[in-house]
């Protein structure tokens, strides 16, 4: 019973309601795939009456005769001890449970009779509570547990004479949503599905040839998914059919706020909003209960603000609170910051570098002769100086639990000192009224003696300050810039490790947000996130290599807009695009496909002309018509070449002892590129040969490994990439 990808040896399922339709389904997917399964039925028919052992018997012994292993239960789910006592008995442990089994009692609403009601409660939703309150121990203990809850389209959008059942169904989701809650932290997840197949309760309601239409088997595979251990979801519904899956999630309009401050609410102020209290336009789609109240708390806050003003005043009419004059200009705090070597290599690991890559080493190593610091670095001094006078301002509702780090820039004057003494000096720039919120814009200048060396601009944006009827934009704000409208010029992805946050925050962003996983709860995020100037050093970095050859001397200044978090452990897809001296770039979550930073732009200083060299000997180079053969097969092979070889290659061809052209063979960024001239962005590997010993190691006249032992052949960087090459000029450069 082989089957590749996802397995389950070891684990131990059970799955109620197997004996046909879905549950078999479900039983015979997890055996074929390693599984010990716990078979059970009761026997009964479609309404829930009867009782017979032959449906479980028979897929148990389908299971066994392919050399699976499974064992039957008779029980009905309201015991729910026993199914799982059975699985205890037979396989020593529970790992999955599938609630699956169900009934109909299906009658027009009026018509419901209390037993009608009260048994499809009873099977569907006290029973798949019963079993999995059985399993849930163990699977505690054992640290591992994957649930699954079956509701219905029923459930979700209702359906004539189904009363009881879609009441039933419904239930299913609130349970699963807060089991997924709390068994969290114990590596328990439990998710729903509401699946459309032929089974004996779809024969009710489904013509014949649709039943036979919507196989079991178009649903077992997402519900074996799930179940995997390597699979992260958790608390999530999904519809799902003929092959086709679908996630569900709550949508709700932005709303209105229908009553002034001390004064009444009334129906016909509700009238008058209604329009707008349905307007779906720009929804949010709330993730947890603490993103559904934080809306309520935002208009509590906003009424209190707003004065006793009708609520049809527009929000320029409302009488100021807060004497922003009082605040703009406002120094906050002078701060000193004393480092040494450390800092900047703890930072540098903290943002993704690492000794796998030669180019980092100068980052990472104090004794290398071209130590330098990370200009994105240039943040660390400053925060410590800028969230000390914060929580200070007079007549403003600020609540650092509220803070959300809106956008960042950093300019930079001259390289930083690798150790020494910062000065920083924070400044409110500005305030502005967004309404649901305060956006403060803090400037810090950073000093090393005298000298200023960077500043700093932070745009936080504080929930439920707003509303104070200041203005909503500042020309001393340092805005964003959106990337042109063509596939990026260069891409690099970066994956960080689960321990990501936690390196990063050594270098003194302390917020438990970002480890202890109850904090980021209350945050309403499933799980700790990564700190968004994290995911601006790993952008920052990307872009100094790509386009200014890791010279920190020609990093000028950088721009983001933070739009969405970033969890540890998961890739960051930097797009960069050159335009003059500005690279504007994003990074999206490439597990996700959403953009974590927007609008962003490093400006890079040009690099400084070199000597001026004699001029290159072009004339009469064989060599040249090879790589222009080159370049027209990198064009046509394009993403899939760059995707195979993954590096570039710098060629200096020799002629009379001189360097007489240089070719660059770029594999690595974009669909690829071959041009004259050396690497745009560092060269993986570097050879140098005299254009005779080109055409002859091209003609296969002379091996390669012969060329480079013999001296005519001399490779600088990563040799090993040089394998790569040989494919490229066996297949490319035939002329």
């Amino acid at each position: 019973m082989a089957a590749a990808g996802l397995r389950f040896d070891g684990r131990v399922v059970l799955v109620t309601g197997a004996g046909g339709g879905l549950g078999r389904a479900y039983a015979l997917a997890f055996a074929e795939r390693g599984a010990s399964v716990v078979v059970n039925d009761l026997g009964g028919d479609f309404k829930g009456y009867g009782k017979s052992s032959s449906a479980a018997d028979k897929v148990v012994d389908e299971i066994r005769a392919k050399g699976g292993k499974a064992v039957p239960n008779y029980d009905s789910v309201e015991d729910g001890e026993k199914l799982v006592k059975t699985a205890l008995e037979a396989f020593g442990r529970i790992d999955i449970v599938i609630n699956n089994a169900g009934i109909l009692r299906d009658r027009s609403f009026v018509r419901i009779s209390d037993e009608d009601w009260d048994i499809i409660h009873r099977i569907h939703l006290r029973g798949s509570f019963l079993v999995t309150r059985a399993a849930w121990n163990h699977m505690k203990n054992q640290k591992f547990g994957r649930i699954i809850m079956t509701s219905s389209a029923a459930g979700i959008y209702g359906n004539f004479g189904q009363a009881n059942y879609s009441a039933a169904k419904l239930g299913l989701l609130g349970l699963a949503n807060t089991i997924a809650i709390e068994g969290r932290k114990y590596n328990i997840h439990c998710n729903t599905i509401a699946p459309t197949a032929g089974s004996r309760l779809t024969q009710t309601v489904m013509p014949q040839d649709l039943v036979d239409a919507f196989k079991p088997e178009y649903v077992a595979p997402l519900v074996v998914w799930l179940c995997h251990e390597s699979c992260a979801e958790n608390g999530s519904l999904f519809e799902v059919g003929a092959g086709w899956i679908g996630k569900l999630r709550w949508e709700r309009s932005l709303g209105a706020i229908v009553r002034g401050k001390n004064q009444p609410m009334t129906p016909e102020a509700v009238r008058d909003k209604w329009e707008k209290v349905c307007d779906f336009d720009n929804a949010s789609k709330p993730r947890t209960i603490q993103e559904s109240i934080s809306v309520l708390s935002d208009a509590l806050s906003q009424i209190e603000s707003q004065g006793n003003v009708s609520m049809n005043a527009t929000r320029s009419v409302v009488s100021s609170s807060v004497d922003t004059t009082g605040i703009v200009g406002r120094e906050l705090a002078t701060n000193v910051y004393t480092y040494t070597h450390l800092e900047p290599i703890l930072y540098a690991l903290g943002v993704g570098m690492s000794t796998k890559d030669p180019d980092h080493l100068k980052f990472l190593f104090e004794g290398n002769e071209e130590f330098c610091c990370l200009p994105s670095f240039g943040v660390i001094p400053a925060q410590t100086s800028m969230f000390d006078g914060v929580p200070s301002l007079p007549g403003l509702n600020i609540d650092l639990a509220k803070m959300l780090h809106g956008e960042q820039y950093l300019e930079l004057y001259k390289p930083l000192p690798t150790s020494g003494q910062l000065t920083s000096v924070s400044t409110v720039a500005d305030i502005l009224d967004k309404g649901s919120g305060a956006v403060l814009l803090i400037d810090v200048n950073t000093y090393c003696g005298k000298e200023l060396v960077c500043y700093n601009q932070f745009s936080l944006f504080f929930v439920g300050a707003g509303g104070f009827g200041g203005k909503r934009t500042s020309e001393k704000a340092k805005l964003t810039a959106n990337p042109p409208k063509r596939p990026p010029d260069a891409v690099i992805s970066d994956v960080t490790t689960p321990d990501q946050a936690a390196l990063y925050r050594l270098s003194g962003d302390w917020n438990p947000l970002h480890l202890d996983p109850s904090f980021a709860a209350l945050g309403g995020f499933k799980k700790p996130i990564l700190h968004g100037l994290c995911t601006f050093g790993f952008a920052a970095r990307n872009v100094l290599k790509q386009f200014a050859d890791n010279d920190v001397n020609r990093f000028k200044a950088i721009k983001v807009r933070f739009a969405k978090p970033v969890y540890p452990g998961q890739t960051l897809q930097t797009e960069m695009w050159k335009e003059g001296n500005r690279i504007h770039f994003q990074t999206k979550v490439k597990e996700t496909g959403e953009v974590a930073i927007a609008g962003g732009y490093v400006d890079i200083v040009p690099a400084l002309a070199k000597p001026a060299q004699e001029p290159l000997m072009t004339e009469g180079l064989q060599s040249n018509l090879v790589f222009e053969e080159i370049g027209r097969r990198v064009k046509e092979m394009g993403n899939e070449l760059v995707k195979k070889v993954n590096a570039i290659f710098q060629w200096d061809i020799t002629k009379d002892g001189k360097t007489a052209m240089q070719w660059t063979i770029d594999l690595k960024n974009g669909s690829g590129a071959v041009y004259q001239g050396p690497a745009r962005s560092s060269a993986d590997t570097t050879f140098t040969l005299s254009d005779e010993d080109f055409m002859d190691v091209v003609q296969q006249k002379i091996n390669p490994q012969k060329a480079f032992f013999s001296g005519k052949l001399k490779v600088k960087g990563n040799i090993m990439l040089s394998q790569k090459l040989e494919m490229i000029l066996k297949y490319y450069a035939k002329l």
